[in-house]
């Protein structure tokens, strides 16, 4: 398959940019296209065969869902089979943008859009390029992240290239996604409200329009449970994975970058390539790391003066800008996998607030593999 690369300027955009787009989605094909997270896959919702297509397409486990997107509110009455309020006093406070709502789901969506359960998972996205498209399109669009499944989520055109390119129909190129990391996910099925997934709407923020809810203890397990039913994306699978070893360390930061400062020693004393993942407030404590190479933020990532490099020190920013930390995490897990990392050592950030979605991605992204000194 041939993958059609379409580049659109969010600010300058008309229907015509979409048409193709809209035609192939229409049509039971899919399109990767940007949002404010990160890049989605999508695919026709009412489309059972679409949706198939989406986890042939990625190789995703079919029981894990999709969340389906809308460009306004009234789409969602023929998506589910009733709206409670909490829905729309969440819609009214956080959408379009990057909430994630789960829902009792109609006879209209099927089965194979929601992993074979009977609730639906459905947001607004607030980027123009997704929105329009949406619009354009005129149906539901169902879409999970844009990356091969297990591998980190795409926040780049390229990134989806990489991964998709030559088993997806088109891939619409809209830039950068401004927050990198996935929708926050709040399950609206249940009495209490529970946080099936943290995200970039804080449960701090959540509990502006909805006192009570809470983290359903899944997220806040700090160990793999296969077990678990996944009535949201990401719940079940080890996600967001570099190809090399990733390992967490927790603990007094003293502590923590003297035993990764060893471990990085050791593993370059074998001959291995080794990463480390950093803030700006201790990059500096791997200084004296002979021949290391320090990134910021992605700059000189593969570039040819890394070549005969074995030691990458990325620093993906300030402790005290978890926006900034959210927004860089895939791309410092993709340029860990461009220089061929066998060993990663990343740092722990502090939980709550948004340092919980970020935390969130690192373990799974590790597969929980945290280490306490």
């Amino acid at each position: 398959m041939k993958t059609v690369i379409k580049k659109i300027d969010a600010s300058n955009m008309s229907s015509e940019d979409f048409k193709e787009a809209a035609e192939l989605l229409r049509a039971g094909k899919l399109v990767a296209f940007p949002t404010e997270t990160v890049y989605g896959l999508g695919g026709n919702a009412y489309d059972s065969t679409a949706s198939a297509r989406i986890y042939a397409a990625k190789g995703r486990p079919s029981d894990n869902p999709l969340i389906v997107h809308i460009s306004e509110f009234s789409e969602i009455e023929p998506l589910v089979s009733h709206i409670p309020e909490e829905a729309r006093r969440l819609s009214d406070r956080f959408w379009p943008g990057p909430l994630t709502m789960i829902l009792d789901k109609s006879d209209a969506i099927p089965k194979e859009t929601t992993g074979g359960l009977d609730t639906v998972a459905i947001r607004m996205p607030s980027h123009p390029i997704a929105n329009r498209l949406i619009k354009e399109a005129g149906i539901p669009i169902a879409a999970p992240s844009a990356n091969a499944s297990g591998r980190p989520s795409t926040t780049k055109a390229e990134h989806v290239i990489e991964d998709l390119d030559g088993r997806i129909d088109m891939i619409i190129d809209g830039g950068s996604s401004d927050i990198g990391l996935e929708s926050t996910i709040v399950d609206l099925t249940v009495k209490p409200a529970l946080i099936l997934r943290p995200g970039y709407i804080t449960l701090e923020m959540l509990r502006e329009a909805l006192p009570d809810i809470e983290y359903d203890r899944a997220v806040l397990k700090r160990t793999k449970d296969e077990n678990i039913v996944a009535k949201a994306p990401g719940m079940k699978y080890r996600h967001y994975a570099p190809k090399g070893d990733l390992t967490i360390f927790e603990g007094d930061i003293d502590a923590v970058s003297g035993t990764i400062k060893k471990k990085v020693l050791e593993k370059l004393e074998a001959g291995h390539v080794v990463g480390v993942l950093t803030s700006d407030e201790l990059a500096k404590r791997y200084s004296d790391i002979t021949n290391a190479r320090f990134i910021h933020g992605g700059s000189n990532a593969g570039s040819k003066e890394n070549a005969d490099a074995r030691v990458f020190i990325y620093d993906i920013g300030s402790r005290e800008n978890e926006a900034e930390i959210a927004a860089g995490l895939f791309d410092a897990l993709r340029f860990f996998d461009e220089i061929k990392a066998e060993f990663i050592y990343a740092e722990g950030f502090t939980e709550g607030g948004l340092g919980q979605a970020i935390m969130n991605r690192l373990m799974k992204a590790a597969g929980y593999h945290i280490v306490e000194v």
